[in-house]
């Protein structure tokens, strides 16, 4: 239990006992010092039910209300609040613990993580970079909070791109140089599609083909997706994604299925033909002008779509993979398309259990410094590749600069540990659902809210340690004795950990974790400059290396759950 839910339950407890029944005891981080270290509002919400003043029931919950060795103080501000202080031996007791570990949970969840799901048949550009980052850091939270998780990178390797390569391959032969760029072999074969009407033509029969599971064209298709797949892996490599070919649950995986949703579907009795298409028309879906929206499961020549194929999906991921929860990283223009097909797969049996929570986590856009959607020069899409070449090159500039004397081992690993935190935390400090900015100048600052400034603080932390000639590990699980304001509001903060995690696991959002460990970072600052460490008394100091220790343990896991790699030296 995190230190949140443990005050909640006392104040729900105590309104509990005071008549108020169920209702939420409302705690959180007191806004201001003078308002105690948490602050529930739990009695003006219970006063209207109870007919009695908001202060009245905050003076009756306070009587109630068991405080143990927990709560040294508690007070009523203004119309109803009930301020909690914490006593200062719980907090130097509870800083002690390893709050850096991962929990293991008796009955852990299963979470599915749908994922980068990049289309196959071309290079992976900057479009991939938010599902893939976003997604990575919520599968290693669920992970660290002892769920059970289950990552589905749901590739595009399916469908009339295919018969395009598959045609463009039989023209050129199986030992073209084309293929050694397979982004130039794409775009090739697209500009054929679409100028050529016979070579769109025999594409399109290679679709049949290879749908209808011809041995020589899947031979070709498996080439492309090899091909595809390698590609996409060394780029999670460069990124360091927790993403591998194990991970890989492809549309083709559900092509033997499709043809049994449409048949449950329609045996449901909710599949209309529209236009030779069979579709699915529920309430809640109409245009501006009242007009029904429809979910078409299969067109009028026969052919599926993704709503057939995310149907598929999530059939598979309840009956067989036994989900409680499915979380789909997608970008936020797909919001009309979970919403119709989170609704139809709830409304047939055996699809959606009520009990299978189902979740579109949409993101907003990369935009350039200018505002507009993120491109090359010329207007083309930005490979991620390059985008982490990019970032590698200006870190290690960067990094020269700050140490020139640094090995030229030593600052390649530094630099691309900056690179790789610069790029993602960029994107993880905003909130997902919003468009960002992307700018290099900003990102790569050892000043403000970035990922090198948490990284040097780390970093700070670790020559504390050197200078001490102490090792940091023999400091973790050391309780320290709190007789400054500033330690004591540096311990509190770390105490935060685990409701921060619990918080970014429950509503899907990165960003507040980033935001607290950028506070913590500033308050191990403010701590440093007012608390001298390595200069101190014996006892003084080994108290305050305890609490660097388990900042620094804190610094680097919470990094770490983002997919920001830390280093010794800066």
């Amino acid at each position: 239990m995190n230190l949140r839910d443990e005050l909640d339950a006392r104040v729900a407890r105590a309104l509990a006992a005071i008549g108020a029944g169920s209702y939420p005891a409302l705690v959180a981080p007191a806004g201001k010092p003078e308002f105690g270290d948490y602050q529930a509002n739990g009695a003006m919400a219970a006063a209207k039910s109870l007919r009695k003043s908001p202060r009245d029931v905050a003076q009756a919950l306070l009587e109630e209300l068991d405080r143990g060795d927990v709560i040294a103080g508690a007070d009523i501000a203004g119309p109803g609040f009930v301020n909690l202080r914490l006593s200062d031996a719980f907090i130097a007791r509870s800083v002690a613990a390893d709050l850096a570990a991962p929990l293991q949970l008796t009955h852990p969840q299963t979470i599915v993580v749908d994922l980068s799901a990049p289309n196959l048949a071309k290079e992976m550009h900057v479009g991939h970079l938010r599902s893939t980052i976003i997604g990575d850091a919520l599968a290693r939270t669920f992970e660290h909070l002892g769920q059970h998780v289950i990552r589905q990178n749901h590739v595009g390797d399916w469908g009339t791109q295919f018969g395009m390569l598959i045609t463009h391959l039989d023209e050129v032969g199986e030992h073209s140089s084309e293929l050694a760029d397979l982004e130039a072999f794409y775009v090739t074969a697209r500009q054929r599609f679409d100028s050529d009407p016979a070579f769109a033509a025999r594409a399109r029969a290679a679709v049949v083909a290879l749908q209808s599971g011809e041995s020589l064209t899947r031979a070709k298709w498996r080439q492309f997706v090899d091909a595809s797949l390698a590609h996409c892996e060394a780029v999670y490599t460069r990124l360091e994604a927790k993403l591998t070919r194990a991970d890989v649950m492809p549309e083709s995986a559900y092509n033997d299925a499709l043809a049994d949703i449409v048949v449950t579907i329609r045996g449901a009795n909710m599949l209309t033909e529209s236009n030779g298409a069979q579709c699915v028309f529920l309430d809640e879906f109409k245009g501006k002008d009242g007009t029904p929206l429809p979910v078409i499961i299969q067109k009028s020549d026969g052919g599926y779509l993704y709503a057939t194929t995310d149907l598929a999906a999530i059939r598979y991921r309840a009956q067989t993979l036994h989900a409680d929860r499915v979380i789909y990283v997608v970008g936020n223009p797909q919001g009309l398309h979970f919403k119709q097909i989170f609704a139809v797969a709830r409304a047939i049996a055996g699809f959606a259990p009520s009990t299978m929570s189902l979740e579109h986590c949409g993101f907003g856009s990369m935009l350039g410094t200018d505002g507009k959607p993120f491109k090359t020069r010329d207007g083309g899409s930005v490979k991620l590749i390059a985008l982490i070449d990019e970032a590698e090159r200006r870190a290690g500039a960067l990094v020269a600069e700050k140490n020139p004397d640094l090995a030229a081992q030593q600052r390649a690993a530094i630099a691309k540990a900056v690179s790789i935190g610069a790029l993602k935390y960029a994107d993880l400090s905003r909130s997902r659902s919003s468009d960002y900015i992307f700018d290099w100048d900003q990102m790569m600052s050892f000043d403000g809210n970035t990922a090198p400034y948490l990284q040097y603080a780390y970093t700070r932390i670790m020559s504390i340690f050197r200078r001490a000639d102490a090792a940091v590990g023999s400091y973790r699980g050391r309780q320290p004795v709190l007789t400054d304001p500033l330690e004591r509001a540096l311990a509190l903060k770390l105490l935060r950990f685990r409701e921060t995690l619990d918080a970014v696991a429950r509503e899907c959002l990165p960003h507040y974790l980033c935001s607290y460990l950028y506070e913590l970072a500033g308050m191990f600052m403010q701590f440093y400059e007012g608390c001298p460490v390595v200069n101190a008394a014996t006892e003084v100091r080994d108290s305050r290396l305890a609490l660097c220790a388990q900042t620094g343990a804190v610094l680097q896991r919470g990094l770490g759950l983002l997919g920001i790699p830390t280093v010794e030296r800066m």
